[in-house]
């Protein structure tokens, strides 16, 4: 079939159907359509989908029926010509309820022993406001790392003779002054001590004027361990004091700190530190610098260690000390200098009698 340019907005097509005549009136074509096959389709239910091919052989396909037999019966429906029903309002209206109003139903309750064994694994967290103590710690000792050039060198004090020495004379020393002979007086004299030969680690770097500032008197800081927190009062002018002095003061400060009635005046300064943290049962640790100062020494624990003595293997009591430095100022042969200075006196107290 052929056609033309439609003028109008209908195409009139004559078909053949076997041996009658029919004419279709379509709508018209595109302009690009010119030739093309008119069939005829018959609207009926959609093909089944095809059965997968098999190995058989194909059958002979079905006799074609002629152009006169009637089409097979469509197995579609009736079209519905009517608008199906629709369902009768309610009279009145449904009760409603707001959500808010609508409480939820409580769960049944669990076996006694599921609630005791789930209060046993509960885990709870709770939060407390940091005291201003503690800030002020936190501060500073941020501000130390922050600033500092930190190193820490160690070594090892056999206390051996101190023991034997506080063993032989704490009855006496209590007896007389009414204070306890403590290693703490031993450590502190020996710092002074050394503190004299190594003028570095009592000196301080002023980072506003770029300056050195050396001290020729020598205020040693102790730590405390108080509830509120870790407290550091200042023992003054410790290069004119002896043991008992040294044991006085200690014990008056430690008095005031646990009766919180330390003043500002009572922690203010300080050239050096010393922390103990032997007392707590500490093996080893480095501490950390307490600003405006240079060093740190740090007390650990006494234990029995075996040690080699004259050739001999011999079960001491030996302590870890540590010093921590600011390295900017302070360099490392100084600050080994510094511990094996302190390790000297502790160890044999006659040292200090020598001005050795």
């Amino acid at each position: 079939m052929k056609t033309k340019k439609p003028s109008e907005q209908v195409n009139v097509y004559a078909l053949r159907k076997g041996d009658e005549v029919v004419t279709v009136k379509t709508p018209a074509f595109a302009e690009s359509v010119t030739e093309g096959d008119v069939r005829w389709e018959k609207a009926g239910a959609p093909k089944a989908a095809e059965a997968p091919k098999s190995e058989a052989p194909a059958a002979a396909a079905p006799p074609t029926p002629s152009a006169g037999a009637p089409p097979p019966p469509s197995s579609v429906g009736p079209i519905p010509t009517a608008m199906p029903p629709v369902p009768p309002v309610p009279a009145h209206a449904m009760d409603t309820k707001p959500v808010s109003a609508i409480k939820p139903t409580a769960a049944p309750a669990a076996p006694a022993a599921q609630a005791e064994g789930g209060a046993k694994g509960a885990r709870t967290e709770s939060r407390v406001k940091m005291n201003r103590m503690r800030l002020r710690i936190a501060q500073r000792l941020k501000e130390a790392q922050n600033t500092c050039a930190m190193l820490t060198t160690f070594n090892e004090v056999d206390m051996s003779n101190i023991t034997d020495m506080r063993k032989t004379y704490k009855d006496a020393f209590l007896k007389k002054h009414n204070i306890k002979l403590g290693f703490m007086s031993a450590f502190v004299k020996a710092a002074a001590h050394a503190l004299a030969d190594q003028p570095a680690v009592n000196a301080v770097i002023d980072d506003t004027t770029k300056e050195i500032v050396y001290r020729d008197y020598v205020d040693i800081s102790v730590a405390v361990a108080t509830p509120k927190g870790l407290v550091v009062p200042v023992i003054r002018s410790v290069d004119g004091m002896n043991f008992t002095d040294i044991e006085k003061a200690i014990n008056l400060l430690g008095e005031k700190a646990r009766k919180n009635e330390l003043a500002v005046e009572d922690m203010d300064g300080g050239t050096f530190t010393i922390s103990n943290g032997g007392v707590f049962g500490s093996m080893f640790g480095t501490p950390i610098i307490n600003p405006p100062q240079s060093a740190i020494l740090g007390m650990h624990g006494i234990f029995d260690r075996p040690v080699a003595v004259g050739g001999k293997v011999e079960i001491r009591p030996m302590m870890y000390v540590a010093l921590t430095y600011d390295h900017r100022l302070i360099d490392g042969r100084e600050a080994v200098l510094f511990l094996r200075k302190i390790k000297s006196v502790v160890e044999d107290p006659r040292v200090l009698l020598l001005d050795m």
